[in-house]
């Protein structure tokens, strides 16, 4: 299913310059923090995809199913979390860019990735979801019209507002940061020289 990411020329993604601190909530600056300000986080997502891909793909199903501790999702439980954030991410852009202004909901992340029985479904089928969501998410940003990307929602209760490019990086950033913690903690490989 890489296909499906790679089908979608480089040269037609657009460049969406990073956000600036008050786009975001101040629980967002981690996953900011890990992602560069050259405006190609589509690009980066695009290729961060392939690059988790062939890194988990090394790995032998026993460690994929491996609770590192009691509390912890497995791997395959981690992939589908970034999973469901994206999804969630991006349709909260979505509705922000089309000016819905319902309040946004939160979502129990437990809940989403243990409920769906993760551990128990093949690699193939997670990278299939994760490349079709992945797809989308890029065709979305990359077609919005330039104004949209400012635009901003109602905050969940106790949550600051996000514009529709901070979900952008939202999206790229929050997947970093999961692979940086799934590479040091759990599998003990150091990332000072890039996370993928």
């Amino acid at each position: 299913m890489q296909a499906t990411i790679e089908k979608y020329p480089i040269e037609k993604l657009r460049n969406i310059p990073k956000p600036k601190k008050y786009e975001y909530p101040p629980y967002s600056k981690i996953y900011m923090e890990l992602l560069s300000d050259d405006g190609r986080v589509l690009y980066h997502l695009r290729e961060n995809f392939r690059k988790i891909k062939d890194f988990i793909y090394t790995l032998p199903e026993e460690k994929l199913r491996q609770r590192y501790t009691e509390d912890n999702w497995s791997i395959k439980e981690l992939l589908t979390h970034i999973i469901n954030d994206e999804k969630i991410f991006a349709c909260r852009a979505q509705r922000c860019a089309t000016f819905d202004k319902t309040t946004l909901d939160d979502f129990e992340q437990d809940d989403y990735s243990l409920c769906l029985d993760a551990g128990e479904r093949s690699l193939d089928s997670i990278f299939e979801e994760y490349a079709t969501v992945r797809h989308s998410t890029i065709v979305m940003f990359n077609g919005f019209p330039d104004e949209a990307l400012m635009r901003s929602g109602v905050a969940i209760a106790g949550i600051s507002n996000r514009t529709v490019r901070a979900a952008a990086y939202h999206i790229a950033g929050h997947e970093l940061w999961h692979m940086k913690i799934l590479k040091e903690r759990c599998l003990n490989i150091p990332t000072e020289n890039g996370i993928l």
